[in-house]
C-alpha cells in the first residue's frame, strides 16, 4: 500500500496531514527534521514526499527546503516530492518546481486540493512504474528473440514490432511463400533477411530485385534469364534471378509492378519449380524459397485486373504486415541514435524527430540524420540541423496565452496545480511563470 512521508518540524502540522491522509485511505510516517526524513526514506517503501520549506524556528529563506529537495533527488530520482511553503517563500517552490517537484501547496493548505494532488500524483507514479516494468519486459522480450535468432541488425522498441519480428522468426524455417506488406521506406527488406537468416537455406544464395525498378520489357528477362537474341542487343546467355537463387532465397520487392505474363510465369515457378529462358524452349527446375514484398493495394489491383488472384494466394500463405514509421513511434529515437553512431542530439531535436510525421518512414530518418551528422557545425545534433518543417499546431495560440482573470478561474476551480495546467493546455511550469508574471499567490485565491 502507499505510503506518504511527510518531513515538517512542526509535530502538529504531522499529525494533521497524517490525519487527513488517513480518513482518505492512506498510510503515513512522519520525521521532524531533514537527516530524520532522509534516513526514513532509506528503509524504503515510500511513495510520496510532502515536504516544509523550513525547519529552524528564525529561518524563512526556504534554503533549508531546497537543500533537503535536492538531497531526497539524488537518492530517489522518481519520488514525487509535494512543497508546504508559505508565501514569502514561494519563489523558491517555484524554482524547486522547475527542477523536478511534482508540486507545491500554500500554507494553510486545502484539504481537498491536497489529497487530490496526492492522489493524482500516487496515480501518475503507479501509471509510470507499470510503464517501466512493461518496458523492461519488452526489453527482456528482444534479448530472448536475438539470443535465439539471427535479426540482422535489426532497431527496434516497439511492442509492435516485436510481434511482427516474433512472427517472421518463427515462419523463416517453414517452406512457404512470405508476403511483407507495407509502406516505402518502412523496412520490409529487412524483415526479409531476417527471414533468409533463419530458414533452412540460410546458406544458400540471397538475390535481391526489385521489380519497380525494372523496364516491363526486360523484367521477365531479369527473372527468368534469356537466350542469345530473344530480344536486340543480347548477344550471350542471360542467368535469371530464379536460377541465380537455386538452393536458396529470392526476394522480390515491389511484386505488383510484374506484368500479367511474369505473373503467370511465377506462379507456374511457384507450383512446379519448373520455367524457360526468354528464347529457350529448355525446361528449367529450381528450388527456390520465394519472399515476396508490395507498397500496393493488391486486392484492388485483383478487381482492376491487373493482378492474377491466384498468384496473390499463393504468394500470401504467409502476409507480414509491417506499420510506417509514424505508427511505431518508439521506434523513432533508438533509430536515430543508431544512424547519428554515438552523436548525441538536443533535446529540441529529439522533440523535433518524435513531432514528424515520416511519410518517407525509417529511410526519411536515416537520410535526414545522416545529412544532419554530415553538416552541423558542432558534436551535437541541434534541431535546426535536421532541416525538417515545424510541427504542425495543435491548439489555437491563444490557448498558451492565458489572461489574468482566467488564470485566477481556473485556479479556483481546480483540484491542483496539474489540473490547472492540464485545463489551460500549459505545462507546469508555464502555469508558474504565468503566475509569476501576474503576482497570483496560489494561497490567496
Amino acid at each position: 500500500m502507499d505510503k506518504i512521508l511527510i518531513i515538517d518540524d512542526n509535530p502538529a502540522v504531522g499529525q494533521a496531514l497524517g490525519l487527513l491522509l488517513k480518513l482518505s485511505g492512506l498510510q503515513s510516517d512522519a520525521a521532524l527534521t531533514p537527516q530524520a526524513g532522509l534516513t526514513r526514506l532509506e528503509a524504503g517503501d515510500i511513495s510520496l514526499v510532502i515536504q516544509d520549506m523550513n525547519f529552524s524556528s528564525d529561518t524563512t529563506s526556504g534554503e533549508e527546503g531546497k537543500a533537503l529537495f535536492f538531497a531526497i533527488r539524488e537518492q530517489h530520482p522518481d519520488l514525487p516530492i509535494i512543497l508546504l511553503t508559505a508565501w514569502t517563500e514561494l519563489e523558491s517552490a517555484v524554482s524547486l518546481v522547475k527542477a523536478g517537484a511534482a508540486d507545491y501547496l500554500g500554507k494553510p493548505w486545502d484539504d481537498a486540493k491536497l489529497i487530490a494532488t496526492v492522489q493524482n500524483l500516487l496515480e501518475l507514479a503507479e501509471l509510470s512504474q507499470q510503464q517501466q516494468a512493461q518496458a523492461l519486459a519488452q526489453a527482456q522480450r528482444r534479448r530472448a528473440l536475438a539470443d535465439k535468432f539471427d535479426l540482422a541488425g535489426l532497431v527496434y522498441q516497439s511492442d509492435t514490432m516485436q510481434r511482427l519480428v516474433e512472427m517472421a522468426a518463427q515462419v523463416a524455417r517453414a517452406d512457404v511463400p512470405v508476403l511483407i506488406t507495407g509502406p516505402n521506406g518502412a523496412g520490409k527488406e529487412k524483415i526479409a533477411e531476417i527471414i533468409q537468416r533463419n530458414s533452412q537455406v540460410a546458406a544458400g544464395p540471397f538475390i535481391r530485385v526489385n521489380a519497380g525498378a525494372l523496364p516491363l520489357e526486360l523484367m521477365e528477362a531479369e527473372l527468368f534469364g534469356a537466350e542469345p537474341g530473344a530480344y536486340t542487343g543480347l548477344n550471350k546467355t542471360r542467368i535469371g534471378r530464379f536460377e541465380a537463387a537455386d538452393g536458396g532465397t529470392l526476394f522480390l520487392d515491389e511484386i505488383g509492378n510484374l506484368s500479367l505474363s511474369g505473373q503467370m510465369k511465377l506462379l507456374r515457378v511457384l507450383q512446379t519449380g519448373e520455367f524457360e529462358r526468354l528464347g529457350s524452349t529448355q525446361t528449367r527446375k529450381v528450388r527456390v524459397r520465394l519472399i515476396s514484398a508490395t507498397n500496393s493495394d493488391l486486392p484492388s489491383a485483383i478487381q482492376g485486373g491487373s493482378f492474377r488472384e491466384d498468384l496473390y494466394y499463393r504468394l500470401n500463405v504467409i502476409e507480414l504486415s509491417l506499420p510506417p514509421l509514424k505508427e511505431r513511434a518508439e521506434d523513432i529515437l533508438p533509430l536515430a541514435r543508431h544512424f547519428l553512431a554515438g552523436r548525441p542530439l538536443s533535446l529540441d531535436a529529439v522533440r523535433t524527430l518524435e513531432a514528424h510525421d515520416w511519410p518517407g518512414n525509417v529511410r526519411e530518418l536515416e537520410n535526414c540524420l545522416k545529412r544532419a551528422a554530415l553538416l552541423a557545425p558542432g558534436e551535437r545534433i541541434e534541431a535546426v540541423d535536421l532541416k525538417l518543417p515545424p510541427p504542425r499546431q495543435s491548439r489555437p495560440r491563444a490557448a498558451f496565452e492565458p489572461g489574468e482573470q482566467q488564470l485566477r478561474d481556473v485556479l479556483s476551480e481546480a483540484s491542483s496545480i496539474s489540473e490547472a495546467a492540464r485545463t489551460l493546455g500549459l505545462s507546469r511550469q508555464a502555469l508558474y511563470r504565468r503566475l509569476e508574471k501576474y503576482g497570483i499567490v496560489l494561497n490567496e485565491l
